[in-house]
């Protein structure tokens, strides 16, 4: 099973962009789809973008055309490119890694704030 650790979040303004990575350690992470996710004060957490393991992409509504997805399968990363940051999009957000029976892994989350 493989670990995640994210980087990269921090405090913009709005237009912005932020470039989120998370490092897999372990084995197996081309085996895993993986996602973003994250979590504003007092609301669920939602999934933002997610990979699978051949490559397809999901977007949530509200950031299609402003996130892209990646995986670098090589590096044990994958990333979320955010352009054109919003004050909604302030939240933590986290890397999730899933696979077959029910193999589940999630990072620490890092804090993005877009604000002026």
């Amino acid at each position: 099973q493989v670990q995640l650790v994210e980087s990269g979040g921090g405090s913009v303004q709005p237009g912005e962009s932020l470039r989120l990575s998370c490092a897999a350690s372990g084995s197996g992470f081309s085996l895993y789809t993986l996602g973003w996710y994250r979590q504003a004060p007092g609301k669920q957490r939602e999934l933002v973008a997610a990979i699978t393991t051949s490559g397809g992409t999901y977007f949530a509504d509200s950031v299609k055309g402003r996130f892209t997805i990646s995986r670098d399968n090589a590096k044990n990363t994958v990333n979320l490119q955010m352009n054109s940051l919003k004050p909604e999009d302030t939240a933590v957000y986290y890397c999730k890694g899933s696979r077959g029976a029910g193999v589940v892994t999630w990072g620490q989350g890092t804090q993005v704030t877009v604000s002026s």
